[in-house]
């Protein structure tokens, strides 16, 4: 029997009013109300508990526009499976009245045996965005050099985007090795890329990490190479008495200011479509587990909230 620890519950209600028990759990929110421009899409390793259609059906309950489908060894479909399985995925999003616009995969490489099945298939059934894997520094070697052995990666699924009329965008991710935490060198792996097949997947959260204050320079530097964008939140917590980290919270209750954020998309005319995270404690829907260890009413009731809170930020500011 799925058991709620006592601290999250607690915290649950009491957040800031975040989940007030007067809410229904799941089904009519005020969300239906707001309709923004801009296609919400989930992030699908928050429904990996569920199979396609269960996934399909749960998503348009809840008044999204559509999945971002995770296509990576661990996610909703394998890559080894994918001229199998993504077409299935596809088929039960569509029957729920939804779309696939985007998918999250681990390519990194364009000589990957992989990497061509995979794009293949997503462009065949109207995939439009990817976001890459990741590449990491070794602290041992030469920065540039490995910068160097990137970017020669990069070109190369660049042509492959280009091939299968994709856009492929990495993800700036917070993070000591995580290459694009800082964004410089994202801008440097791009920028000699044509931004209709390769980007940036500018993560606010990650961004406001990194950098601050500063993030609003860096996203103008990369504003050209930007069509699709991460919806998360953090605040810094103390853990020691010296140490600090950064931990995800719901929409609104962090740190990231997203009246500035969703003020530069609009002027930027991003078009989306937003990918929408939980990746604060959600029973393990936050980290894409195979079955839940919370009540599902009460985690399908938080993903609920969430929506309905973006859905009025990007309203509001007429997204």
């Amino acid at each position: 029997m799925n058991t709620l620890p006592r601290r999250h519950f607690l915290a649950g209600l009491a957040g800031a009013g975040l989940y007030s028990v007067s809410r229904p759990l799941y089904g009519k929110t005020p969300a239906e109300s707001l309709n923004p421009q801009m296609e919400i899409c989930l992030f699908s390793k928050h429904l990996q508990w569920l199979d396609y259609d269960g996934m399909a059906e749960t998503a348009a309950k809840l008044g999204l526009d559509g999945l971002d489908l995770t296509v990576r060894p661990g996610g909703h479909v394998e890559p080894e499976n994918v001229r199998k399985d993504l077409p299935r995925a596809v088929k039960a999003v569509q029957k729920a009245g939804l779309k696939v616009s985007m998918m999250t995969t681990a390519i990194t490489d364009p000589d990957d045996p992989m990497t061509e099945p995979v794009l293949e298939t997503a462009a065949e059934h109207g995939i439009r965005y990817y976001r890459l894997g990741y590449y990491r520094y070794d602290e041992n070697r030469d920065i540039i050099e490995q910068l160097s052995g990137f970017t020669s990666k990069i070109q190369g699924l660049a042509r492959l985007n280009k091939k299968y009329q994709m856009h492929g965008a990495y993800q700036n991710h917070a993070g000591r090795s995580f290459v694009g935490a800082s964004l410089w060198d994202i801008w440097e792996m791009v920028k000699d890329e044509d931004p209709e097949w390769l980007g940036c997947q500018f993560d606010i959260r990650h961004a406001t990490v990194e950098s601050g204050q500063t993030w609003p320079m860096l996203l103008k530097l990369l504003l050209p190479y930007t069509k699709v964008i991460i919806a998360k939140d953090f605040r810094w917590e103390q853990t020691t008495e010296k140490k600090w980290k950064p931990e995800n919270c719901p929409l609104g209750t962090g740190m990231v200011d997203f009246d500035s954020y969703f003020n530069k998309v609009k002027q930027a005319q991003i078009p989306g479509p937003i990918s929408l995270h939980l990746e604060f404690p959600l029973g393990g829907a936050d980290k894409g587990k195979r079955s839940l260890a919370w009540p599902r009413d009460y985690v399908l009731s938080i993903m609920e909230k969430e929506v309905e809170t973006l859905k009025y930020m990007l309203q509001k500011a007429e997204l």
